[in-house]
């Protein structure tokens, strides 16, 4: 196996049987996405940002019960596939920043590469497949679809981001329709922007279905 093929066989391993959005469908969309951004980004490292781009749910904190050895793992995966320790240390960085949690502590530093990987899972968290997953990731955990009473939180920070009362309706206006302007490159600024209106356009349509005027 090619060494894209190693890694993509190991995030099958962790993250086949999820149930909540982020399943290989998901892993296999943003690496696309990831080298459709190289594509125009020719100074960025490819191998660094497809490994990242495959392995960046391997470890997640809501994903894995034990975090340290999930990503001990990871990095074993990586050096079984022939990843040097700079490539390792290169894609564990941009992991370990790139998430939504860690941004509301503060801008978090990614490298070029980092900032690829992060523009292209975020696409991946908009749009059509967006709203999608919303719905999977909420049906998974329980969530509530709507209530008119409970108002969308609007100063999260990292402690309180997973915690409190919250609806699925309610993630996009306390994530989802933020992340296009966050996006860190132009090319992922474009194709946010239609996401972006897709979603408008959902909300729109389910608030009036939801008062029963469509």
């Amino acid at each position: 196996m090619t060494q894209e093929e190693q890694l993509m066989a190991y995030a099958e391993k962790v993250l086949g049987q999820d149930a909540s959005g982020h399943n290989m469908d998901h892993i296999r969309r943003v690496v696309a996405t990831t080298k459709t951004l190289l594509a125009r980004t020719p100074v960025a490292d490819a191998t660094i940002a497809v490994a990242a781009a495959t392995l960046h749910d391997t470890y997640d904190d809501k994903l894995v019960t034990d975090v340290a050895a999930a990503k001990a793992q990871t990095v074993a995966a990586m050096t079984h596939a022939g990843l040097t320790a700079a490539q390792q240390s290169a894609v564990i960085a941009i992991i370990d920043h790139m998430s939504f949690k860690a941004s509301l502590a503060g801008k978090q530093p990614l490298s070029l590469e980092g900032q690829l990987v992060q523009d292209a899972d975020r696409l991946d968290a908009i749009g059509a497949i967006g709203i999608a997953r919303a719905m999977m990731y909420g049906g998974a955990h329980g969530s509530r679809l709507y209530d008119p009473a409970l108002a969308p939180r609007h100063q999260l920070d990292a402690s309180s981001y997973r915690q409190g009362e919250s609806t699925i309706i309610n993630h996009f206006h306390e994530k989802l329709l933020h992340l296009a302007a966050q996006m860190n490159t132009p090319a992922a600024r474009k194709l946010a922007a239609h996401r972006q209106q897709v979603m408008q356009d959902f909300l729109e349509e389910f608030a009036a279905e939801w008062r029963g005027e469509k």
